[in-house]
């Protein structure tokens, strides 16, 4: 029996231990590094991807399903009516609907070089009919705030027309500054003073807090995009922060909402914390298939103005969870489109509108949800192309119909057949001049 040598204690503690250098570890992390590098690479070619025929249809599809949920869900939560005036609501948003798909088509065949003359022509016609809702008896008043202008029979919101004014102009602006807008006083003036400052003021002459949160989302957004430095941001986010602070803590009304939100003065006589917790029993109730389209039993009058900012909660109700994330898809969608539309362009001015209503379509979604779900105080702001408002509806298709439009251009110039350039141009010219004459 053969038996195996081991070596001595002494043997082995002679060993020194190898002392490694670290190029290992160092090599680990590189590769590591560039997985990470390629996945980021790959997501955001993914955004960045797509071709102008698809690219088109993404952005109408998406917006055609949301305004299809949408009158489906208003003829749905209004079906309940106590006079038994089922489709009055219904017919009146499907009106607007189609007078905001001829809209939108139209906002498809305008030349492009005409969009920033038509959104200096929506900011003086916007600024005059905020002026008639702030200081004239025209100006119509509702849940606190006075922001629907009515005369005789058509009742609309200015501050809507004023949303895509200002993307149109305050783009059409930037872009021809240029590089200018890195200092101070070109993106102050005119854009900012006086042109947003003057929205904003006579929106909240109105009272209306929401639609000038939203204001200044876009406001914001437009500056990034156009290159203003960082520095100005973060002095511009703690003044409107401190403004909103401001502006809660002088209206009683708001102030009540912040409390509910935290949950202070649900007892309060007024019940400022029902419409939040009603909302959140008809999310609670639809679980994940629902409990079907037009079974919901919170909007029986259990939670107010149900058809318009707390929409999506009968949408959770009646859809569930599915139907909930097939908004959230949906908007997902329509935002991948435009930012494609936007990164395939090389003007400046199609990338700032696109990314301005980007900001404007998609923000005010999540301002909507994160408020119906309680991650922010109840502050009034409907959901696009989804709650009932006519005027909302059709200047946000018209919003969509000025993306088409660049859509369209794009796919028509990818269309065309490229002119031949190097040596097979010189071949082609060649040819050309010694033709001979017919």
């Amino acid at each position: 029996m053969t038996t195996t040598a081991r070596p001595s204690l002494t043997a082995v503690e002679d060993q020194e231990p190898e002392i490694s250098d670290g190029s290992a570890g160092r090599a680990w992390r590189a590769e590591r590094h560039e997985r990470r590098r390629q996945r980021i690479r790959s997501l955001w070619q993914f955004f960045e991807g797509g071709n102008p025929y698809t690219n088109y249809w993404l952005v109408l599809g998406a917006t055609v399903a949301l305004a299809a949920i949408g009158l489906t869900m208003v003829l749905s939560s209004t079906s309940v009516d106590a006079a038994g005036n089922v489709f009055t609501t219904f017919t009146r948003q499907a009106s607007w609907a189609g007078l905001g798909v001829v809209g939108m088509f139209m906002m498809t065949l305008v030349p492009t070089r005409w969009l920033g003359g038509i959104g200096w022509a929506m900011m003086l016609i916007s600024a005059v009919m905020l002026c008639l809702v702030a200081f004239t008896p025209l100006g119509s008043t509702a849940g606190g705030s006075t922001n629907w202008l009515e005369i005789g029979p058509v009742r609309g919101q200015p501050s809507e027309v004023a949303k895509l004014a200002l993307i149109l102009w305050g783009s059409s602006v930037l872009a021809t500054k240029g590089r200018l807008v890195e200092r101070f006083t070109h993106w102050m003036m005119p854009f900012v003073a006086p042109g947003a400052l003057t929205v904003l003021v006579l929106v909240l002459a109105g009272g209306d807090l929401g639609t000038s949160i939203v204001i200044t989302v876009i406001v914001g957004t437009l500056l990034f995009a156009a290159g203003v430095k960082m520095r100005y941001f973060l002095i511009a986010a703690g003044g409107a922060v401190a403004a909103i602070g401001l502006l809660m803590w002088m209206t009683p009304y708001r102030m009540m909402r912040v409390y509910a939100w935290l949950g202070m003065n649900c007892d309060h006589p007024s019940e400022p914390c029902h419409q939040t917790e009603q909302g959140f029993y008809a999310l609670a109730s639809g679980g994940f298939w629902g409990v079907g389209l037009g079974q919901s039993r919170q909007k029986w009058a259990y939670i107010p103005e149900v058809e318009n900012d707390f929409i999506f909660t009968i949408i959770g109700e009646e859809l569930g969870l599915l139907g909930t994330v097939l908004v959230l898809g949906l908007f997902m969608m329509l935002v991948i489109g435009i930012f494609r539309i936007a990164s395939a362009s090389e003007d400046q001015f199609v990338r700032l509108v696109c990314i301005g209503i980007a900001a404007w379509l998609v923000g005010q979604a999540f301002i909507n949800i994160a408020m119906v779900t309680g991650a922010i105080p109840v502050v009034g702001v409907p959901l696009p192309f989804i709650s009932y408002g006519g005027s909302a509806l059709t200047m946000a298709m018209l919003a969509v119909g000025v993306i088409l439009n660049f859509a369209r251009r794009q796919r028509l110039q990818a269309m065309r057949p490229k002119a031949p350039r190097g040596a097979k141009a010189k071949r082609l010219r060649g040819t050309t001049l010694s033709s001979p004459k017919a």
